[in-house]
């Protein structure tokens, strides 16, 4: 059982990872008061232009992570400046957030695609992500290292950075307290003196800059090409947002199981201690979960009041 659950646990770590980006992304959009349902388009597009960052530079220095990085870069900052689409449509024009983000999702696959064809000939981009590696020192500690310091990727550890950074930002500064102000009141915050369109337009940014960094882990730690589709992970990322209740590290812990669940999924056919699991039980899990989560959780939800509500400066 224990040789099972240190094969198995590196991957889910390898698909908790842009999960929890994503999901965190989502978190400043949506306590900001305005909904992202668009996190799937947001890490495709992510996904594909760090595709084609890596492409275009490892021409120029072959075998080295500095493509990869520059590709992570790139999605950052494509994200941020495509999020502007759904910030517009949501805030200046008051427009249904949740068919914004659905058209996010539609424009994005096709949108991708079209470009990926037309750029190198093919709806298929193959890159050479990172490579995992161990943790020196401490891959050697008991139990623990063999779970977290082994065959694990850097942009685990960068993750990690970004949630502890994320709950200083949200709890522990002026802008996190006004941030979750424009989620939770935007009329009181504007009585205030707060600026609630600016805010959510900051909101929508980052999620659309880590929504695409997720697409791009995704693409450089699990997938390895782009091919039009990130595999509803933005959805599962948005069922892990829910299921978090909109915290930082209860999102972290929503993560881990659905990245654990997706792992048993996936690797059931090759681990003799799953065999006697029917295989379409072992298929589903992940969906299944995902379904009674939600179930579980809705009654207690704890969103932003104002999530989803747009918001009027005229109005009193």
């Amino acid at each position: 059982m224990w040789e099972t659950l240190v094969q198995i646990f590196p991957y889910a770590i390898a698909l908790t990872i842009p999960l929890l980006i994503t999901a965190l992304g989502a978190l400043y959009c949506e306590r900001s008061g305005v909904v992202n349902i668009g996190l799937d388009g947001f890490m495709i597009i992510g996904s594909f232009s760090c595709a084609l960052t890596i492409v275009s530079v490892e021409k120029f220095f072959p075998g080295s992570n500095l493509a990869v990085w520059l590709g992570l870069l790139v999605s950052l900052i494509v994200g941020g400046i495509f999020s502007l689409l759904h910030a517009f449509a949501s805030i200046n024009l008051s427009a249904n957030q949740v068919i914004s983000g659905t058209a996010i999702n539609m424009m994005a696959g096709s949108l991708t695609l079209f470009l990926a064809r037309n750029i190198t000939g093919s709806g298929t981009i193959r890159v050479q992500g990172f490579t995992k590696f161990d943790m020196p020192v401490l891959s050697q500690i008991p139990i623990i290292g063999d779970l977290f310091f082994k065959n694990t990727y850097i942009t685990t550890w960068v993750a990690l950075i970004i949630i502890l950074f994320t709950c200083y930002l949200l709890y522990k500064t002026r802008f996190g307290l006004r941030l979750r102000s424009c989620g939770e009141n935007p009329h009181a915050s504007d009585a205030a003196g707060i600026n609630v369109y600016k805010m959510r337009y900051i909101g929508v940014i980052i999620s659309g800059a880590l929504g695409s960094l997720g697409g791009a882990i995704y693409l450089v730690t699990f997938a390895g090409e782009f091919n039009g589709t990130v595999g509803g992970f933005g959805f599962l990322a948005l069922a892990a947002l829910i299921f978090g209740q909109w915290r930082p590290l209860a999102i972290l812990a929503a993560t881990l199981f659905f990245g654990t669940a997706w792992t048993i999924s996936n690797v059931s056919d090759v681990l003799p201690q799953l065999q006697a699991i029917p295989p379409v039980c072992l298929k589903i899990f992940p969906y299944v979960m995902t379904l009674i989560a939600l179930v579980v959780f809705s009654k207690s939800s704890q969103a932003p009041k104002a999530s989803g509500e747009p918001f009027s400066h005229s109005e009193r």
